[in-house]
């Protein structure tokens, strides 16, 4: 038994390369996906760069442009790989996808419908109303910022007009509370856009000055209850714990906010130190302490026993929800849905053993769909705009023990022999009896291994004492 701190969130997301030295990189002409397969779209620009931030962005938007081609010519291009039906879900991830502009949006919409990822505008339904084909001149003469919702570009709809119920697609789009003005919450609540994420952080100058956030606290708490106010009832709000100047009372009150704004859904992430990233110089250099896992375990304390006790489901490590309102894609992730990711640096994975990641590069990634015209095209430009790996056995079973250990539902010992077979569910029996004894997981007599409260914190280390390497 080797329980560790957590130190860090595991974020298992299309943009991250999650290559196991085990799982030999390929290169594969065509894959195609399983049903249902999930869609994250990456918009890979930002205004500033966070000093925390290891994902793939630019602040130079020289190749904007030509990126949002690109995406729109991969939607079209690769609409081939999954089967005929809509999509369950879209995510827009970055960078900073509040930073497009509505014709940009609208677009990228367009694409969506016209290839049948969205289901097509009926009148009785007019949150699904079609949108109307932007040209690359529109696109062109609308780069100064959302002008609204009231040009046509997403006709039918009105202001505060949400799709309702689980059955219809979940599209969620990312957003910075800078961005949130009148006219960009007008054009995203006339769009298809039913959940948002808010990255607020922080409702503390302190902190967010310190993250190189560009907002400041007035605009977070404000960001939330405009769009509440234009009809979004569907969001999700980033928070960041342990950082070096967030302190207990600070932590507090930032909890207390976010339950008080009435948000459905909270993503609370440690603070990480990564390489190459503003903060890791300047902690590498001594010019910033490092992070302190006693203030880790403190605030992680807090934030469950908050958000609990305010009615919310702890339903993975780092994300809780009023009832019913999991995110669904993120939710895919976890679960080994099949996703398709497009843009630079999205990644994807085929629901099987396949997963594919693009190049992280946004001029390389305009350059090549600039010269692409169809899918043979595209098969013959991995290497330069994609890779891809082929997961084993064992990345597959070290995967799910990984994710299923992060959930509530934990892992059960029948769905393990089912999927993996029975040497593997025995080997991790074995391997939890140490953790068992140590109180780091809940009661298994049921054949579910769930983390316990103090086993939450070492979930790594419980993780990595069923792998199999």
């Amino acid at each position: 038994m080797s329980p560790r701190l957590i130190i860090h969130s595991f974020n298992y997301s299309p943009i991250h390369d999650e290559r196991s030295e085990h799982s030999p990189a390929v290169a594969l002409s065509t894959t195609h996906y399983l049903l249902p397969t999930i869609l994250y779209i990456h918009i890979p620009f930002c205004k500033q760069a966070c000093s925390y931030c290891n994902f793939h962005f630019s602040t130079s938007m020289k190749t904007r442009d030509a990126v949002i081609d690109g995406i729109c010519k991969e939607l079209r291009t690769r609409r081939g790989e999954l089967a005929d039906g809509p999509v369950p879900s879209v995510y827009f991830g970055g960078g900073t996808p509040s930073l497009l502009t509505e014709v940009e949006l609208g677009r990228i919409f367009a694409t969506l419908q016209e290839y049948n990822y969205l289901l097509p505008a009926t009148p009785a339904s007019p949150q699904k109303t079609a949108y109307k084909t932007i040209r690359p001149q529109d696109h062109k003469n609308n780069q100064g910022g959302a002008a609204g919702a009231g040009n046509g570009l997403f006709p039918g709809l009105q202001a505060g007009s949400r799709p309702e119920g689980r059955g219809t697609a979940e599209i969620t789009l990312e957003a910075n509370p800078d961005d949130l003005d009148e006219a960009t919450i007008a054009n995203l609540a006339a769009s298809p856009v039913n959940r948002l994420s808010i990255g607020i952080q922080s409702f503390f100058e302190e902190d967010l000055r310190f993250m190189n956030r560009a907002h400041s606290a007035g605009e977070a708490r404000a960001a939330v209850e405009k769009v509440n106010r234009a009809g979004f009832h569907d969001v999700s709000i980033d928070l960041i714990y342990g950082g070096q100047t967030t302190t207990n009372e600070m932590w507090a009150e930032n909890l207390r906010i976010a339950t008080d704004l009435g948000v459905n859904h909270i993503s609370a992430y440690a603070l990480t130190v990564e390489p190459k990233t503003a903060l890791g110089v300047n902690v590498a250099k001594g010019k910033i302490a490092d992070t302190d896992d006693a203030k880790f375990q403190r605030h992680f304390d807090m934030l469950v026993n908050h958000l609990t006790a305010a009615g919310y489901r702890h339903y993975e490590i780092s994300n809780f929800c009023l009832p019913g309102h999991e995110s669904r894609h993120n939710s895919g992730y976890w679960s080994g849905q099949p996703y398709l990711g497009i843009g630079p640096g999205a990644h994807g994975f085929d629901g099987n053993r396949t997963r594919r990641w693009n190049v992280s590069n946004n001029a390389a990634y305009a350059r090549a769909w600039a010269e692409i015209t169809s899918p043979a095209d595209f098969a013959a430009a991995d290497g330069f705009l994609y890779d891809a790996e082929i997961l084993t056995d064992n990345d597959r079973y070290n995967e799910y023990i990984m994710t299923g250990l992060r959930r509530d539902i934990g892992v059960s010992v029948e769905d393990l022999t089912r999927l993996f077979g029975a040497e593997k569910a025995r080997h991790f029996v074995e391997s939890q009896l140490g953790n068992v004894a140590a109180g780091l997981l809940q009661d298994v007599s049921d054949g579910t291994y769930r983390l316990s409260r103090a086993g939450l914190m070492r979930a790594d280390g419980v993780a990595g004492d069923g792998f199999v390497v």
